[in-house]
């Protein structure tokens, strides 16, 4: 199967989007080399925040976010994960596995050379993120989680998010932009969907997005269920900062925050918060808010 670029004539004229492209390349393996899109904002000296987007989002979820963090002296990087916004995207739902994203983020990042990081991460971006805190626990300095958790299987997967894996996949036209409303507490505008549909000339290049709620770890046996168990295992002795700031309209990542913070040591005595009416797409909802709080959580 083909690996598919969106033309850039597809991202012309986005709405609050006025940042400069950068590209890297990371080794597809039998897909070639990749090109991964991705923001670098700020003062290079500034301190690092990596900001992970999910499914079926792409760096543009952070626009609101990224100038009230630069305006405090951050540098923000903001990825598109390989299947969205600007990277490339293999055309087969197979090319893509929760093992390959992993991959494909982990040598980006360690490419970079960045350390001291504060992450934020939402969605898919704790399932990646989460992994890479603990594949590389010296390159970070704290972490903010909003909506979104680091699965094994050994639970019940929330009959939410089996309805919305059922609906990924049998729904002949994936909406992009329309999932993202849908997972918003205080909405969007028609020209915020338009953006979430850019990237995605036709069904073709979707396959990245239907193929993210087939990998997410539901049962003990999945394949990635014990990468996400040794994950575990580091982040039970992770004692940097983690803060947890979830929407409270956002059903099927209700309750992890309570977990992340019984869990993980740093959580302890931090000041975790609630989003009021924000949804799984908390960025959409509050993202200055979120800034604020991840500006103050680094001392800017």
């Amino acid at each position: 199967m083909p690996v598919l670029r969106t033309p850039d004539s597809a991202f012309e004229g986005l709405t609050d989007y006025p940042f400069a492209p950068h590209f890297a390349e990371v080794s597809g393996d039998d897909l070639g080399a990749l090109r991964l899109h991705y923001l670098d904002e700020g003062p290079r000296d500034g301190p690092v925040v990596l900001l992970l987007h999910g499914e079926p989002s792409w760096s543009y979820l952070y626009r609101t976010m990224i100038p009230p963090l630069v305006a405090a002296g951050a540098r923000c990087i903001a990825p598109d994960l390989i299947g969205f916004g600007k990277s490339d995207k293999p055309a087969a739902v197979a090319d893509y596995s929760y093992a390959r994203h992993v991959a494909w983020i982990s040598a980006w990042l360690t490419g970079l050379g960045v350390t001291d990081i504060s992450l934020f991460c939402q969605d898919w971006g704790g399932l990646i993120g989460l992994r890479l805190v603990a594949a590389f626990p010296e390159r970070f300095a704290r972490v903010m989680v909003s909506n979104s958790f680091l699965p094994t299987g050994d639970g019940k997967a929330s009959a939410a998010f089996l309805n919305w894996r059922r609906f990924s996949q049998e729904v002949p036209e994936f909406p992009t932009g329309g999932i993202v409303q849908g997972g918003t507490a205080r909405g969007i505008t028609a020209e915020v969907r338009a953006a979430y549909d850019a990237p995605y000339p036709d069904e073709t290049y979707k396959a990245g997005a239907r193929a993210f709620p087939l990998l997410v770890p539901v049962t003990p046996d999945d394949p990635e269920a014990p990468a996400n168990r040794a994950a575990w295992t580091v982040l039970e002795s992770f004692d940097k900062p983690l803060l947890t700031a979830f929407g409270d309209s956002d059903p099927v990542t209700a309750g992890a925050d309570r977990v992340l913070q019984a869990r993980v040591p740093g959580a302890l005595g931090q000041a975790h918060t609630t989003i009021l009416k924000a949804g799984h797409f908390s960025q959409e909802d509050a993202g200055p808010e979120l800034a604020g709080l991840l500006a103050r959580f680094m001392g800017l």
